[in-house]
């Protein structure tokens, strides 16, 4: 009997990612502006720096800069965020790492559904950032039954999207015809609707209390509220912006400039006011409604336990003295540059000090000490390579959040992380992403050492320094 063909989890991711990017740049056509300025500026880059083109080239990243987006999405119910769970991995995302944006004063906490592996990444690393409303959080407690009871009569997964999800799981995989049906279908949990499921008196009381709330509750489904492309250059993505009709938010989130990237710097332009209706008894009531804005991200080295815990060190020295960077902008980023010169701007020093990761590639034309690792790499007996960051920052993403939000608007929430929780309502273990980066950096290491034929016990060695580092 001949055995079925499926189609692979990562091109069906690929097609989806596609899909929803012509979607979302039909829906937001500012959204193709933030395209065309981002590519302009990559293509610049790379021609003027052959440099920085040679080492994308070597650690599979410029095949994959063009194509790169991440999305978020925000979801109203354990049963909705268990679903998209499912959803997602017919495409070949796992939920990596946890979230709490209560921090912030955000009632949600979050994952990222991302492929996990090297080679998956390598092939398409799309991303979505889902996050859960924490009804908990919400005080009034006749505003928390009612959320509760919309959340409960939507359903924001079409019947045959079910299905195939369904089929997907039966016979692990889908055939060509099924996977294009998927994504055509999955795609509309994540449209815009311009007609909300409340009447405005309602939406403005969800509103008053939060407005990721009223985002949230107030509509038929968790519409995609921004799609990021990857730029070389977000300072130059920065200052163009306004030329382009774009209206900047006042930072970069995350760490300065640098001459070796590390984690995540993001930007976006602000929400758009767009039109909705309300359902009123007397028909429809016309409103608006703030959600949807362009973001824009440049991804560096990803960090070890020990290089987080000195960035988030620096990180809150200068948030101390600078409580709102948004009104103190220039000191923000000036106290920023200065509390980072203590952070290495070398790859190979951060990687003898433990404080990022990297791959190894072998140079077997090469000779010296075979038996340290730190001497193998300032030989060429061995190369390294950043490994890219592909997660988020809950301070970023929260001063993400808080520029497209009205302040005055909006209840305080304490800070209150509840990892257990969302795991049961996902329905699994979120994975840890220190231990996935790990991974990639003890595999390339260990084929390196095979290329370079070395015998067991000295490969043996050589891994075990790793731990040392």
């Amino acid at each position: 009997m001949t055995e079925p063909h499926y189609v692979p989890a990562a091109t069906i991711r690929a097609r989806f990612a596609s899909a929803m990017s012509g979607m979302y740049r039909a829906e937001v056509p500012k959204y193709g502006v933030l395209l065309d300025m981002v590519r302009d500026i990559n293509d610049k880059l790379l021609q003027k720096d052959p440099t920085l083109r040679s080492q994308l080239e070597a650690s599979d990243n410029l095949q994959r800069l063009g194509d790169e987006r991440h999305g978020a999405i925000r979801l109203g119910s354990a049963a909705e965020l268990n679903t998209m769970r499912r959803l997602f991995a017919v495409m070949g995302m796992y939920p990596v790492g946890y979230y709490d944006l209560s921090v912030a004063g955000i009632p949600v906490h979050s994952t990222a559904f991302r492929p996990v592996s090297a080679a998956e990444l390598r092939d398409n690393p799309f991303r979505i950032f889902t996050s859960l409303l924490r009804l908990d959080l919400i005080t009034d407690q006749a505003l928390r039954e009612r959320a509760a009871g919309l959340l409960a009569r939507r359903q924001i997964f079409s019947a045959r999207t079910l299905e195939l999800i369904d089929t997907h799981e039966s016979q692990n995989g889908l055939d060509a015809q099924q996977a294009d049906e998927f994504v055509r279908e999955a795609l509309h949990t994540f449209r815009w609707h311009e007609q909300a499921t409340v009447n405005a008196a309602t939406y403005q009381q969800f509103l008053a209390s939060h407005r990721l709330i009223a985002d949230i509750v107030c509509f038929k489904g968790p519409h995609i509220n921004h799609l990021t492309p990857r730029t070389l250059d977000i300072d130059a993505v920065q200052q163009q912006m306004p030329a382009r009709g774009l209206d900047a938010k006042a930072i970069v989130e995350g760490p300065p400039a640098r001459r070796h990237p590390i984690l995540l710097r993001q930007t976006s332009f602000k929400a758009l006011d767009e039109p909705i209706e309300f359902i009123d008894v007397d028909g429809t009531q016309q409103g608006s409604h703030t959600a949807r804005f362009g973001e824009i991200e440049q991804r560096g080295c990803a960090l070890t336990p020990r290089g987080r815990r000195l960035y988030d060190r620096l990180l809150d020295r200068v948030r101390q003295r600078v409580s709102d960077p948004a009104i103190a902008a220039d000191q923000y980023l000036g106290e920023l540059e200065a509390e980072f010169a203590a952070f290495p701007d070398d790859l190979d020093v951060m990687r003898r000090e433990g404080l990022a990761y990297v791959t190894f590639g072998a140079n077997p034309n090469k000779t010296g000490n075979l038996h340290s690792l730190d001497e193998m790499v300032s030989g060429g007996v061995l190369s390294i390579h950043p490994i890219t960051y592909e997660d988020f920052l809950p301070i970023s993403a929260a001063g993400i959040f808080q520029s497209n939000l009205d302040q005055r608007e909006t209840q305080a929430f304490a800070r209150s992380p509840n990892q257990q929780t969302f795991e049961r309502d996902l329905g699994s273990s979120v994975i840890d992403e220190f231990e996935l980066y790990a991974g990639i950096q003890r595999r390339s290491l260990a084929d390196a050492l095979h290329t370079l034929g070395l015998d067991e016990d000295r490969r043996s060695g050589l891994l075990a320094q790793l731990g040392e580092a």
